[in-house]
């Protein structure tokens, strides 16, 4: 069983529906009526964190689940299940301080996006990495 990184995938699930809430706080405070997805700036901004980050969970939970799965049957052990949590927690890290800073001024974005980026990429490269590597010695 994977606990921990069941346990990070949990918890960014949790960080996606609390910017959620955020961005319906936002269309109540600035009147921004649901189905517009433009108004104020503010709204505005919480409604692409949270777009932004659905974009990348897309991404980074299939590649983080396929990385530690793969990378456990490689190894015979539960290498991928703790490496797996410290990549996630380093993508949720990433995420918030990304949502913090966008809303505050949208040019200090870049190191949250940077930090999860990063994360999703030694996922996604570990993924296609750990399975290249398992098809090569064991075949198709």
């Amino acid at each position: 069983m994977h606990n921990l990184l069941a346990l990070v995938t949990l918890a960014m699930l949790l960080l996606f529906f609390w910017m959620a809430i955020r961005v319906g706080g936002a269309r109540a405070k600035f009147k921004v009526d649901a189905p517009a997805t433009t108004g104020h700036p503010e709204f505005e901004r919480h409604f692409r964190v949270q777009a932004n980050t659905q974009e990348g969970l897309v991404v980074m939970l299939p590649a983080l689940w396929i990385f530690a799965l793969a990378l456990d049957a490689q190894t015979g052990g539960k290498l991928g299940d703790e490496i797996g949590a410290a990549l996630g927690l380093v993508w949720i890290v990433g995420r918030a301080i990304y949502m913090t800073s966008y809303v505050k001024d949208p040019s200090s974005r870049s190191a949250g996006f940077g930090i999860q980026a990063l994360a999703t990429m030694v996922a996604l490269l570990g993924a296609f990495g750990v399975v290249a590597w398992s098809l090569a010695t064991h075949g198709i």
